[in-house]
């Protein structure tokens, strides 16, 4: 088998084969395709399971021994010829958001399984293990802890709290990983890593306005996510006069426009946005007596997410008291600012400028398994265009030359460190 180049650029004339990875992205789209060109595969639904199984499947025809976690975290491992040493990582999700794209998360596993079949082409082999990862519930749209499979195996959340975790029709973590067939064996994490590195598309606007191929990931801008409920009183909406009102939508509204006001307040840098409303009992001639809404407010600044958050608080606080609404406010998430490791982000710009790519600094804007990884290995991340900057949205698109680079920076990357 070939080995390393003496040189001490390894493999630099290697390259991946893009269309088998474009192939292969696009076998796992048709599995939760959506009408609108998207997919749907919410985590540990029954297409989450057959995503998974293909993944699998795959792993297993090109020779990597596969093991499960008890969180349900899925490695796929290429031996090296010390198999002492801890492995190089590469790594993402399979889960989507209910209106996901065909690359958010998808890109990182598949190129992390493109490389390794690509090492299996050449016969190269390297001295540590190589290992894919396709982490759980990585979205959080379905389970209210984002990146938690990868939380868990690095230590921040305990593996109780990640099984306990529930839908909003009561179904548990734990016991939809069992329905599906991924509740692993093997323990979570306490292994050592000697670097992760996830490609991604960027799902934002800046590497296509630039006009570059491959972002270098610095670092990942801070995350926290509220839970708000209001309660106050349902009543008609014909006889209850305007002012002995306790309607919980209003105070809602002040919220909403309280969350915008703060985002733009913060700038530059700062989002803010609420996803989730229910409202109770919703009927159209009722007034609403409680509202339930999640805020996702973000920063790459710790103080400045800090302040956003308490100025959060304060206007709910604000808007319950106006109102004469009960309020239960609660941050259920908080993934602080993450700096990633300057030997893996060097890794990744050499790669990309040993390939003639164009290339520029970034910092995310979303969170990624990444931010977990980094507090247990050296972590990087790859970056490509999408279209328009779009994600989390059906018409999410990247093309196949930006997608096959990144994944050949990724195989560059993993063979540096």
């Amino acid at each position: 088998m070939a080995t390393e180049n003496p040189s001490g650029q390894p493999g630099r004339n290697i390259r991946i084969d893009g269309g088998r990875l474009w192939q292969s992205l696009m076998d796992l789209a048709a599995i939760g395709a959506t009408a609108k060109g998207g997919v749907c595969r919410l985590a540990l639904s029954d297409e989450d399971r057959e995503g998974r199984d293909l993944f699998v499947r795959w792993c297993e025809e090109a020779g990597l021994a596969v093991s499960v976690d008890v969180m349900g975290n899925i490695f796929a491992r290429r031996p090296g010829r010390n198999p002492e040493l801890p492995p190089v990582m590469a790594g993402s999700h399979l889960d989507s958001q209910p209106t996901g794209g065909k690359f958010d998360g998808a890109y990182g596993v598949m190129a992390g399984l493109e490389v390794m079949r690509t090492l299996n082409d050449l016969g190269y082999e390297t001295e540590a293990p190589l290992e894919v990862a396709a982490w759980t519930n990585e979205e959080g749209s379905r389970f209210p802890a984002p990146m938690i499979g990868s939380a868990v195996f690095a230590g921040i959340s305990e593996l109780a709290e990640g099984l306990g975790l529930q839908d909003l029709d009561g179904n548990s973590l734990g016991d939809e990983l069992a329905r599906i067939g991924y509740a692993g064996e093997a323990a979570v994490g306490g292994r050592q890593v000697a670097a992760y590195f996830e490609a991604h598309i960027e799902q934002g606007p800046i590497l296509e306005a630039e006009q570059r191929v491959i972002g270098v990931v610095g670092g990942v801008q801070g995350l926290r996510w509220y839970e708000i409920t209001l309660t106050g009183q349902e009543a008609h909406a014909g006889p209850t006069p305007m002012p002995s009102r306790r309607d919980a939508l209003l105070g809602a509204s002040h919220i909403v426009a309280a969350v915008n006001r703060i985002g733009h307040e913060h700038l530059p840098g700062a989002c803010a946005t609420v996803g989730l409303m229910q409202v109770h009992p919703n009927s159209r001639n009722v007034i609403p007596g409680r509202v339930f809404m999640n805020i996702d407010l973000r920063h790459p600044e710790t103080e400045i997410l800090d302040a956003m958050g308490a100025a959060l608080q304060t206007a709910s606080e604000a808007a319950a008291a106006e109102g004469g609404l009960e309020l239960d406010f609660a941050e259920i998430h908080h993934s602080p600012a993450v700096v990633f490791d300057p030997a893996c982000v060097a890794a990744v710009r050499n790669g990309a400028e040993e390939a003639g790519y164009s290339h520029m600094d970034i910092v995310s804007g979303a969170g990624h398994d990444a931010c977990c990884m980094a507090e247990v290995a050296p972590t990087g991340m790859i970056f490509v265009p999408c279209a328009d900057g779009i994600s989390h949205n059906e018409e999410e698109s990247a093309t196949a030359a930006d997608l096959e680079a990144g994944c050949n920076v990724l195989l560059q990357a993993m063979l540096a460190v």
